[in-house]
């Protein structure tokens, strides 16, 4: 029997509120999740949020939490220069990057280790994944506490187009390796998923189950894909189908996040099985009531509120009222910004746009 509507439906931990939105099904309300800048969370502390209170139970959002390992070559890490403004690292990907203190934005990308067929040969011996690349004292500890509590648990995975140009090739080489050799790139990707995969084997089998896997491979950009529809089927969805299967052979879902213009894919996403996608960049040409009304049935929405107007409380208001009526219909919805909350946010304003959506989000 479906349970009642409205206020008489009994309050739900995120879990059962996660399995009815991917059964497209009702809720007691849609889940509801953020993620801010660290200056955005340092400027809420000044007004008032407590210095040491944990985000999401302050603000009383849904929980997720993901779980995973070490996938990395394991290359020997260490701090290049460091001042009072920025520090520059050698990852254990082999990559040196600068990253700024006091400002919230993307690594600036300096040197890779990875430049050709050849170092990408001696990197790959070194991804042998072993048990040691997972942290299970944090399994043990914390994972029967999620599970009380009711808290939706993610098998990270990491591989793909977006994690390749950034952490470890370069966009414009490994853009030039897609149409020069794509064979090249294929085994980088496959690499990548085994590797995630290995470990997550290894963490399901020793009972730490989990609801989805979730990845981030950003594939667009303010003005589309990066590349090809036809490049995209012959190197990258291959991989990505593999891991949706694998998920659906653990009885589990598939969650994508995809910042950029990716309406070209989403077909793709859909037909391969894809169960939600993330996060419906607005500004960059993602039309969320339009992939609700095409896709909604088959595919979970979350995000599509544009982290542009967050700091405009009225044009928010208004943006939330026009879109979460039409988004929540039948299940299927993740309430989010499409992009991380700015520091121009303040948190009288945040605790407002999550009092409206709390008020409109319920069924």
């Amino acid at each position: 029997m479906e349970q009642q509507k409205g206020h008489d439906m009994a309050e739900m931990t995120t879990r059962q509120r996660y399995e009815r939105m991917f059964q497209h099904k009702e809720a007691d309300r849609v889940p509801m999740l953020g993620s801010p800048w660290g200056t955005t969370l340092e400027r809420w502390r000044r007004e008032g949020m407590p210095k040491d209170a944990d985000f999401g139970e302050y603000f009383g959002l849904d929980r997720v939490v993901g779980v995973g390992g070490d996938t990395s070559p394991r290359y020997p890490e260490k701090v290049i220069e460091e001042t009072d403004d920025y520090i520059i690292r050698y990852d254990s990907w082999g990559t040196t990057a600068k990253n700024w203190k006091h400002a919230s934005s993307t690594p600036h990308w300096i040197a890779r280790t990875v430049v050709d067929r050849d170092s990408w040969a001696v990197t790959k011996k070194r991804m042998a994944m072993t048990p040691d690349r997972i942290n299970w004292d944090h399994l043990k500890k914390n994972y029967p506490e999620w599970r009380k509590n009711g808290w939706w648990i993610q098998g990270g995975l990491w591989f793909g187009f977006d994690v390749t140009h950034a952490r470890i090739v370069g966009t414009e080489p490994l853009l030039i390796w897609m149409a020069e050799d794509p064979e090249l790139v294929t085994d980088i990707f496959n690499t990548e998923l085994d590797c995630s995969l290995q470990l997550m084997d290894m963490i399901w089998d020793k009972g730490y189950t989990f609801d989805s896997i979730f990845w981030c491979d950003d594939m667009g950009y303010r003005n589309g894909t990066f590349f090809s529809v036809g490049m995209y089927r012959d190197i990258l969805k291959p991989v990505q189908k593999r891991a949706i299967e694998w998920a659906h052979a653990k009885g589990i879902v598939a969650h994508l996040h995809s910042c950029g213009n990716v309406n070209a894919f989403v077909p793709e996403l859909v037909d391969m099985g894809l169960d939600a996608l993330n996060p419906l960049e607005v500004k960059a040409g993602m039309d969320p009531l339009h992939l609700k009304k095409t896709y909604g049935d088959r595919l979970v929405l979350h995000g599509g509120l544009n982290a542009m107007l967050w700091d405009h409380i009225d044009q928010i208001d208004a943006e939330i009222r026009r879109l979460l009526p039409i988004l929540k219909q039948h299940g299927g919805y993740l309430f989010q910004e499409d992009h991380s909350i700015p520091d121009s946010v303040s948190l009288e304003d945040y605790r407002r746009i999550l009092k409206l959506a709390r008020e409109i989000g319920r069924y």
